[in-house]
């Protein structure tokens, strides 16, 4: 799910869809508005889930699309090599993620975890 927003509204450490990939802003700077135009910020973000860095310059006054970040609990079904199982701990639905590179030796059968659900996408979070 993503809500629309004006770019005027966007803070740093907020979100933003970007090539239909949801972005946590990193850094945003604004111009001055022109002789004839408006102010234009530029929005700097890191992809969610790819961690590819986007940027993009937008009117302060147009209107961008702003995803909805769930942060879900689940406990930890089974561990699979590179793969972990999953159960979402209030809609009971059981599904599979990759294993973060710094995360391998915390992750056990039984033990609770957080993550991260956007734009149908979900990733195990690392805090």
């Amino acid at each position: 799910m993503k809500v629309q927003a004006e770019v005027r509204q966007l803070k740093e450490g907020g979100y933003i869809v970007i090539d239909d990939e949801p972005c946590e802003i990193v850094s945003i700077s604004v111009s001055k508005p022109g002789k004839h135009g408006a102010a234009k910020a530029r929005i700097d973000a890191i992809g969610i889930f790819d961690g590819q860095k986007r940027s993009i310059v937008q009117p302060v006054t147009a209107k961008v699309y702003v995803p909805i970040v769930e942060r879900k609990r689940a406990q930890v079904i089974s561990v699979m090599g590179d793969v972990v199982q999953l159960m979402d701990l209030e809609t009971y639905e059981t599904f599979e993620l990759p294993i973060p590179e710094e995360l391998k030796d915390k992750i056990e059968p039984g033990k609770e975890i957080v993550y991260i659900e956007s734009l149908g996408k979900r990733k195990i979070a690392e805090k």
